[in-house]
């Protein structure tokens, strides 16, 4: 192991290798060695930077829900240019195409980490909890600009589209092709998109 690299952006780093070794390996895999390793640094890094493993995981999912909100905010921009169903098919690919299904997974399953992240995120499930703020402010624009029926239940709909995502996306092995999300956006969205 190398010991005497100086590290740019240490968190960075060991979030970036997190995140690898989610999307390669699954929640199973990571483990603070695996990520000094898969980082290039000695364990003691991760150690120097986090009190414990489990503070460094909560650290990655809240990285993560922070960048939710830049992902959330180009969302809402896209209001009233393309299709619904074409920006939400994108903004879900977007979201668990990536590390997302991996860190809910690691939300679940993980009591400590869960514990922590209760300190600041008292209900939901971190991640999925601000995903489905980021549909309903994408799908409330669009109502305003009458794409979305009046009387359409955003409430009811966001969590709706964002449990049929993740349950689509769930499967590491085989991503839905782009149709596939479209066909479910356009399912859950039918009562709800004029003609």
């Amino acid at each position: 192991m190398p010991t005497g690299v100086a590290l740019r952006d240490v968190r960075e780093q060991l979030f970036g290798a997190a995140e690898r070794i989610l999307l390669r390996d699954g929640p199973d895999a990571l483990t603070s060695r695996a990520v000094t390793t898969e980082a290039g640094c000695a364990k003691g890094v991760l150690h120097r930077h986090f009190t414990d493993f489990d503070e460094f995981l909560a650290e990655l999912v809240q990285d993560r829900i922070t960048r939710i909100g830049a992902q959330a905010h180009a969302l809402t921009e896209s209001a009233g240019t393309g299709t619904v169903v074409a920006n939400l098919t994108g903004a879900l690919t977007d979201l668990f195409g990536t590390v997302a299904v991996s860190i809910v997974s690691l939300v679940i399953f993980r009591d400590e980490l869960r514990a922590r992240l209760r300190r600041t995120h008292r209900t939901g499930i971190p991640l999925l909890r601000e995903a489905g703020e980021m549909i309903a402010a994408y799908l409330r624009r669009e109502r305003e600009l009458g794409r979305i029926a009046a009387d359409a239940d955003i409430d009811t709909l966001a969590p709706t589209l964002i449990g049929a995502a993740h349950m689509r996306f769930a499967d590491r092995s085989a991503p839905p092709e782009p149709e596939q999300v479209a066909k479910m956006v356009t399912t859950v969205l039918a009562a709800a998109l004029p003609g």
